[in-house]
């Protein structure tokens, strides 16, 4: 006699929790690389290791004491250059970033060997082109944080992509029967609330710094809802069954 089937993840047939458990273990993958590149990209800005308040301070609203070349070189950009060669650069975006003292003191030199490689039009990636001195010398004004255009692009792009990536992991953990149904709701929702303020908090963050704690806030409370769809879900659907038959409807209200 055939097992019977229940509307929840642990009585599932194989092939359905192997779709699931899949794309549960990519999308997990995906994530720790996003908090890798949020690492590499905002950790630094203040020129220390790990994510902080500062950090994301100087990635949206700007560190306005200094130019964006000089924060990028004291910051994320400092393993690339040696401290001499970045002395040099500094140096020549504080006597003006002079197009003349681009060549008589070697920063051109400097600037061929450690950045054309990444920082060219070729190279695909959302960076200047320093193959032009004008996008160097701009990156030499004072920092003022992300620009609007870059704080449009990337907003449509999260909106868009973590939207459809909660979306199914949000369809996966509505089939888990072990959870209350007021906190899954609560669980589903959290990430896309969260989400929006993340990505609001951004644009106030560069009007106003104080605004950064709202971007920690809002990604640590989407990490802290996928974390708990995750485990629930993996625990529901290969390690109950050999604890017990669930016979519950996930899906009923009741």
């Amino acid at each position: 006699m055939a097992k019977q089937h229940y509307l929840n993840l642990s009585s599932q047939g194989l092939a359905l929790k192997a779709l699931f458990t899949g794309y549960l273990t990519v999308v997990a993958v995906g994530y720790l690389m996003a908090l890798v590149q949020i690492q590499l990209t905002h950790g630094m800005a203040d020129g220390e290791w790990g994510l902080s308040i500062d950090d994301i301070v100087y990635s949206y609203y700007g560190n306005r004491s200094g130019s964006l070349l000089e924060n990028k070189l004291h910051g994320s950009m400092k393993p690339m250059a040696s401290d001499e060669e970045r002395e040099q650069i500094i140096e020549w975006v504080h006597q003006g970033a002079d197009a003349e003292l681009y060549f008589d003191l070697g920063i051109d030199e400097i600037v061929e060997t450690k950045c054309i490689a990444c920082h060219n039009a070729a190279s695909g990636m959302p960076i200047p082109d320093f193959t032009n001195l004008a996008n160097l010398q701009k990156a030499a004004e004072i920092d003022t944080g992300a620009t609007i255009n870059t704080l449009a692009r990337v907003s449509h792009i999260h909106l868009f992509g973590i939207a459809f990536i909660f979306m199914f992991v949000g369809l996966i953990f509505s089939l888990a029967s072990g959870v209350p149904r007021k906190l899954k709701a609560i669980v589903i929702v959290m990430p896309y609330v969260f989400l929006l303020i993340d990505i609001s908090a951004w644009w106030l963050t560069r009007l106003n710094p104080n605004f950064a704690w709202l971007v920690m806030l809002g990604g640590t409370a989407m990490a802290l809802s996928f974390a708990f769809m995750w485990v629930v879900s993996m625990y529901e659907m290969w390690i109950l069954p050999r604890l017990r038959e669930d016979t519950r409807d996930a899906l009923l209200d009741e």
